[in-house]
């Protein structure tokens, strides 16, 4: 006979109220039963507080992930900018290059010299920078090679500075050489009197070079230095009577002749149109007039020539 267990239900007056008999493989099996289930409820519990802590866990990661994704972007969009104004920068230089080689153009100071590209010998401008990355791919190549073309713009900038310097130190020895040339009359006023060349002397009556250009004006008319230059001789010479001369470098010196009165002592600078004496009539001469000559490495030169 199996074992049963009975249990008994009983009031406040100790009666018998109900009872139940359950047998004793019932019972164990109703104690598995109940064991296993509240494991199962509270394994589901506990993994149930684990899912929720790895959704949070998840959604803190999400957060981030955006957050750095966003951060990216705006990266990708600075990045993108400095490869623009890079490139931007690089067409700037070539066209700064391309106007200097205008300028020298202009002002004929072109050598004839191979120089090289502005950003290789003999090369053009490199190719501009690809700004086609999306977000999500690496920066590492664009970032390299915007390292690449900075230091070439570095190199090119470097290089554009010298040949602007050696333009400006062109252009400004061909200043100096232009306002050291002779370009104006010795007097303002006056009218040619004797050509340069060969012309029979008022004096010997035979056929000789004059070796200037004479201007006749009234006695005390101002003579005008025709360059700048620094006064290379004041005094007398026999038939030039009074006369300064005046060093205009590059080779070249101008003479003034029969003069009443010399303004300028030796040694000093003198500007183009600065009064450097007064017109008069001394050494051999017929009449108040200026003896201007213009020579070139000692050679006399028809100064009409350098009169604009």
């Amino acid at each position: 006979m199996k074992k049963k267990i009975t249990f008994f239900v009983f009031s406040s007056s100790s009666t018998v109220v109900r009872q139940a008999t359950f047998s004793k493989t019932f019972l164990l099996i109703i104690g598995f039963l109940t064991t296993f289930i509240t494991g199962v409820l509270g394994y589901g519990i506990y993994d149930y507080h684990g899912l929720r802590m790895v959704l949070f866990e998840n959604n803190k990661l999400n957060a981030i992930v955006s957050s750095q994704l966003n951060e990216i972007k705006d990266q990708h969009k600075q990045i993108q900018k400095f490869a623009t104004k890079i490139n931007t920068l690089k067409v700037k230089l070539v066209q700064l290059d391309r106007f200097e080689e205008k300028i020298r153009t202009f002002a004929n100071l072109n050598d004839g010299e191979n120089n090289g590209g502005l950003f290789g010998i003999g090369g053009p401008m490199t190719e501009n920078i690809e700004l086609t990355l999306k977000p999500q791919e690496s920066h590492k190549g664009l970032i390299r090679e915007m390292h690449v073309q900075v230091e070439e713009l570095n190199i090119a900038s470097t290089k554009q500075q010298n040949e602007f310097k050696d333009l400006l130190g062109a252009l400004e020895d061909r200043r100096n050489l232009l306002d050291a040339t002779p370009s104006i009359k010795p007097a303002k006023i006056g009218y040619y009197s004797s050509k340069f060349g060969r012309r029979k002397s008022p004096f010997t009556h035979k056929i000789e070079l004059h070796s200037g250009l004479d201007i006749a004006a009234p006695k005390g008319t101002p003579v005008l230095a025709t360059a700048d230059g620094i006064i290379s001789y004041t005094g007398e010479k026999k038939y030039m009577g009074s006369m300064v001369t005046i060093d205009h470098g590059y080779g070249i010196v101008t003479c003034y002749g029969h003069l009443s009165k010399i303004i300028k002592k030796c040694n000093d600078k003198v500007k183009k149109g600065d009064t450097i004496a007064l017109m008069g009539s001394s050494g051999r001469s017929t009449g108040p007039h200026v003896h201007y000559e213009v020579r070139l490495n000692g050679i006399p030169v028809n100064p009409k020539k350098y009169i604009y």
